[in-house]
Parts: structure tokens; C-alpha cells; sequence
């Protein structure tokens, strides 16, 4: 039989999933799915460019809200251009894009700059908001289990409800999809 492993989450809680330890934001006693309707769970987090950024503060705009694993990987990146890419498109529509990963911001400013990607990259390096909106998961690699972030977008509307969700977002058309449900 196998060694079982200790994997840690943001709020340091262990609890057992199969043969694995593990905390927070997996699913279970405690763990919280957002639902479209509900209220989207206020933060505020550090941006690329130094400013915090409150999403109270946008009350009165949508909000694209993308969760993504980490900068300057390839599906992060070519999520992250597309929305570049779109910025109009979205902005027409009276909505912000925000992308939001565990990455510090020293990490975002040099994704940014690379990329020339023209909207705020938020840097949630404790994991509150991540577990607050359930995007921390336990995911397995090549047999290998570790927690990350599942990409995921959330449509928040002018009042600060979740007015859709996309879960396990496949990166290629995504984009599309956030501006057909604008």
C-alpha cells in the first residue's frame, strides 16, 4: 500500500478525502459551491500596479471574474490574450475583467509586461478568495495529487450577484462565451 500524504490548504484544516489529508475548499463538511443568484463573496486584493482593488468598489459595473493556476503558462497566457484581445468587446458591454491567481504581484507585473495584457491582475497569495469562491481544488497530474486553482470565470452582475459560472473552463472560445452572456 501506498504512503498517504499530508496536502495543505489556505486555512489549515486536515480532513480526510480517500486515502489523502486535506484542507479547505475541496468539497465536503464546511466547503461552500457558489451558486448563480448568490451574492459574490467581497474582497479586496492587491493588483499589479500597486492599488488594492475592492469588488464593492465596482458595484454598478459587471464584473468578469477569471480565476487561473499561474502566470505565464501556456493556458494562462492564452487565456489571459484573449481577453487582451477582447477588452473592447467586453468593456462595450459595460463590464471589467479581472484575472486572480495565488501568484504574488512582483509575478503578475512580469506576466502583464510581457504580454501587454491591459486589465488588473489580483494577487491572492493567502487563499482566501480562492477558497471563498471554491476554486481551490485537489487535482491530480500523471498520478500525482496537489491542490490548484480549476480555472474558472464568474459573471458578476451590476449588484454583486453571480450571474453565471464557468467551471473547468476550457481555454479555446472562452472568451466568446463571457461576451455572449454580457
Amino acid at each position: 500500500m501506498g504512503r498517504r500524504r499530508a496536502l495543505r490548504s489556505p486555512r489549515g484544516r486536515f480532513r480526510r478525502i480517500g486515502g489523502v489529508k486535506s484542507r479547505g475548499g475541496v468539497g465536503g463538511p464546511g466547503a461552500t459551491m457558489l451558486a448563480v443568484g448568490e451574492r459574490a463573496p467581497d474582497f479586496t486584493l492587491p493588483a499589479d500596479d500597486g492599488r488594492k482593488v475592492s469588488l464593492k468598489d465596482l458595484r454598478g459595473k459587471k464584473v468578469v471574474l477569471y480565476f487561473y493556476p499561474k502566470d505565464d503558462t501556456t493556458g494562462c497566457t492564452k487565456e489571459a490574450c484573449s481577453f487582451r484581445d477582447n477588452l473592447g468587446r467586453v468593456t462595450s458591454k459595460g463590464a471589467v475583467v479581472l484575472g486572480v491567481s495565488r501568484d504574488d504581484t512582483k509575478s503578475h507585473v512580469k506576466f502583464k509586461d510581457k504580454y501587454h495584457l491591459n486589465f488588473p491582475l489580483l494577487s491572492d497569495d493567502d487563499g482566501r478568495v480562492t477558497t471563498a469562491y471554491d476554486v481551490w481544488k485537489l487535482k491530480n497530474l500523471y498520478g500525482r495529487e496537489y491542490f490548484g486553482i480549476e480555472r474558472t470565470t464568474f459573471l458578476i452582475d451590476e449588484a454583486g450577484s453571480i450571474a453565471k459560472i464557468w467551471r473547468k473552463v476550457k481555454v479555446e472560445g472562452h472568451t466568446d462565451e463571457v461576451l455572449a452572456a454580457l
